[in-house]
């Protein structure tokens, strides 16, 4: 909100510079966001008055224009349209300076002496008009000074409230704010009921009471709206920030400024019936005063006749019904809207109005009447006519009450760190419009005045207090608490080590949402029906997410579609599976997921640009179970829906499912769009948590001994199997199994692979001969042999 501080002063002048008033003010809570000038930099410009308008007899646009300043006669040449004779005009002399370094000096032109200028609106700052001289009132005195006429030296104070401080949209409760910080008394406008000099009314009904539950009205007859506004009050609205439109207009709009109580008025000839204050009906459309047609909502408030609608409440009027240059008589409106039933509706239809913007947060709901008035004696003041007796609808069952709130010394103390005198807080909270119902040691029994509907809870009182006693005279303090430590577990291994430990293959961590598109959820998990957000921020992010791949995925696809052929990343974080009707019992097991694609190395002439495959993947998934010794991951072939059947794996820790990884299934590559192949892996974070101890062993001293064997088996018996059966029955000493070659093709039976491998041996006491190791190779062929039909490749 901008306000002038001149304004302010007239109403709270409290004996403190512009500087502290503004610091003042932001310190309350009420940050000023700027502080403009009302008007530029000039110096030397007086009222001028124009004895005579003679065309210039060289140029056809040009008048050379005869200027008094009170004292003497000035020839001046002029290309304003509007320059003529009896019209009183700033009068920029010689040697006035205009802006930064514009010195006024004597000119000739085409041939005629000019001496001085004859000053727009804008070429002084004082607004953005330039359609000609800026015309004064007629009783400016010619050689007044131009700044001291209009009281140009003041500035443009810019509040920038927060939604509940709406009691200061207003130069009243801003002055209320100064007079209370300062201990100042206001001098607020006196508003007395004006005669009643006819008994003209009109008819009002109000239907939607909730939303409604003050209106009052008055007929106006015999207005003149050719009336020129008075500069005081044209002055005041530009500001403000609001352009002068026609003195009805006007004085709605600063009363609205003064008191924060937008009100509105109906040309009466444009009226049928009566007023009805109702929710639109489906269908019905209404021209607004800013020329746009807008399809009205059943959920709108309107301000109707028995005809149609005028207006959308509080928000903005109708064309049809609105004041014209041949309007004679005015229905002035003045009522209280709910705050909850206009809320967001000016922007639901592409507005945002003054109105509006009072409304929404909130109107004292007492001050109907009094901005009526006010606006009645202005009105008849400016425009002449005659005012006839107010019409009241009230529904006070409907009407805000005004809060009853306690506060305790005792919370008071504890949230401010201090101890305020007793009589101090009753006075600030006197000063600030509270009722006090009674005060004790141990607490105040408040009443809030109608114009703070924020306080509602003691917190607000709090709050109160705090920032009129001054946030700079609060001490300052650091939080004390005890802290304890909690003893790392060499149990369980860090995510921050996890994460390093990508890191260091080359992923980035990806923070993908837990929500996403349920097609996409459907292509990647078809059999799981996905949990639905009942109020999602958009369509493509409608469901909980059941696996973390899906969200990867879609990253990929983003860095694909940027040129980046090399993408590695991972996420930890939850998977949701469940029923909506059971979300007591929603799974949300945290993952950590992963996703690589493109080369295996970044690019460099030192290695070539294999792409990386499904072993790679596996490198890695290992890598996050390398802490933990007793719970190496087995495989086995996987089912998954969204992977290559022949290039995937299910993971497994002591027989137990925790995850999976694996290619994209080509139909799904194809379906998203993928251009090369795309593997992942998703695991249950629990299971590469686990570390195992380190415990000390005896380095042994004696050599170790290798075997090396071939096996023929079955293609379909994996290699894992192997490696299991052999750990079982090789004996003492054994220390190590490695596969060093699989073979399948000429030679080898088609349902056969040849399996190579490495069996190593070392005892802890002593050096094994040839006999216990070859006693340790055959228990190992025969387990082979017997358990899986392995035979040793002749």
């Amino acid at each position: 909100m901008k306000i002038s501080e001149n304004w302010l002063r007239e109403w709270v002048n409290p004996d403190i510079s512009s500087d502290d008033l503004v610091a003042q003010i932001t310190m309350a809570g009420l940050e000023v966001d700027e502080v403009l000038p009302v008007a530029s930099e000039f110096s030397g410009v007086v009222v001028g008055e124009i004895i005579s308008a003679d065309s210039h007899p060289n140029a056809d646009k040009l008048q050379v224009c005869q200027v008094s300043d009170g004292a003497d006669i000035f020839q001046v040449v002029c290309g304003a349209p509007n320059a003529r004779a009896g019209i009183k005009i700033p009068f920029a002399k010689i040697g006035a300076v205009l802006g930064a370094d514009f010195k006024i000096k004597k000119a000739k032109l085409r041939q005629i002496e000019s001496f001085g200028m004859l000053c727009s609106a804008s070429e002084l700052g004082v607004s953005d008009e330039n359609d000609g001289i800026m015309e004064l009132p007629e009783a400016a005195k010619a050689g007044e000074d131009f700044r001291a006429f209009l009281s140009l030296d003041d500035q443009i104070i810019d509040v920038d409230l927060t939604p509940n401080r709406s009691d200061c949209l207003s130069l009243a409760g801003l002055a209320r704010e100064v007079g209370v910080l300062n201990k100042v008394d206001l001098t607020p406008v006196n508003v007395v009921a004006g005669d009643v000099l006819i008994q003209d009314t009109f008819p009002v009904r109000v239907d939607a009471v909730d939303a409604c539950p003050r209106y009052l009205g008055r007929v106006v007859r015999g207005v003149d709206v050719t009336a020129q506004t008075p500069l005081w009050m044209v002055e005041k609205l530009r500001r403000s920030g609001i352009r002068s439109i026609d003195p009805i207009v006007d004085v709605t709009n600063y009363v609205m400024l003064e008191f924060g109580q937008p009100m509105h008025a109906f040309d009466l000839e444009n009226l049928s019936g009566s007023i009805v204050v109702r929710m639109a009906a489906a269908g019905e459309k209404i021209v607004l005063l800013d020329g746009q047609e807008v399809s009205l909502r059943e959920d709108t408030l309107v301000i109707a006749d028995d005809k149609a609608p005028l207006a959308i409440a509080g928000v903005m009027g109708g064309e049809g019904s609105g004041v014209s240059a041949e309007t004679k008589d005015v229905f002035l409106e003045s009522a209280f809207f709910a705050p909850i039933s206009l809320a967001g509706k000016a922007r639901s239809y592409g507005l945002h109005t003054d109105s509006s913007h009072r409304f929404e947060r909130g109107v004292d709901a007492t001050l109907q009447e009094k901005a009526l008035e006010r606006a009645t004696a202005l009105m008849l003041e400016i425009s002449g006519g005659q005012a006839g007796p107010i019409t009241h609808v009230v529904s006070e069952a409907s009407l805000p009450d005004a809060a009853v709130v306690t506060l305790r010394r005792k919370k008071l103390d504890q949230y401010l760190a201090i101890s305020i005198d007793k009589d101090l807080v009753t006075d600030i909270l006197t000063r600030l419009g509270l009722e006090m119902l009674e005060v004790t040691d141990e607490a105040w029994v408040t009443k809030a005045p109608s114009h703070r509907f924020d306080i509602a809870i003691e917190a607000d009182l709090i709050e109160e207090v705090a920032r009129v006693y001054g946030y700079d005279n609060l001490p300052s303090s650091m939080p004390k608490a005890a802290v304890s430590f909690t003893p790392l577990s060499e149990g369980k291994t860090a995510i921050q080590t996890l994460r390093s430990i990508l890191v260091s293959q080359g992923y980035q961590e990806a923070i993908t949402y837990s929500f996403i598109d349920p097609n996409l959820s459907k292509q990647f998990l078809p059999h799981i029906e996905p949990v639905p957000l009942e109020n999602p921020i958009s369509a493509d992010m409608g469901v909980m997410r059941p696996s973390l791949i899906p969200g990867l995925v879609k990253a990929y696809l983003y860095n694909q579609n940027r040129q980046q052929p090399r993408v590695r990343l991972f996420e930890t974080g939850r998977r949701f599976i469940g029923s909506v009707d059971a979300l007591d019992d929603l799974d949300q097991q945290q993952q950590i997921s992963g996703l690589i694609a493109g080369v295996r190395n970044a690019e460099a002439w030192y290695h070539g640009s294999e792409k990386v495959d499904f072993y790679d993947l596996k490198a890695h998934v290992e890598a996050l179970f390398e802490l933990n010794d007793g719970g190496k991951p087995t495989y086995k072939r996987s089912e998954c829906e969204f992977l290559h059947p022949g290039r995937s794996a299910d993971i497994y820790v002591d027989s137990l499912f925790v995850g999976l990884m694996g290619e994209l299934h080509p139909q799904l590559s194809k379906t998203l769009g993928t251009n090369q192949p795309v593997y992942v892996f998703d695991i249950a974070l629990n299971a590469v948590l686990s570390a195992t101890l380190p415990e000390y062993k005896v380095v042994s001293r004696f050599p170790e001994v290798r075997r090396d064997l071939a096996l023929l088996v079955d293609r379909l018996v994996p290699v894992s199997e192997l490696e299991r059966v052999i750990v079982g029955s090789a004996g003492e000493g054994f220390k190590n199994v490695l596969v060093f070659d699989v073979y399948q093709g000429q030679g080898i039976d088609e349902s056969k692979k040849s399996v190579a491998l490495g069996l190593t041996w070392q005892h802890p006491s002593h050096t094994l001969s040839d006999e216990e190791v070859n006693n340790s190779v055959e228990q190992a062929v025969a387990a082979l042999s017997e358990q899986l039909g392995a035979v040793v490749r002749g």
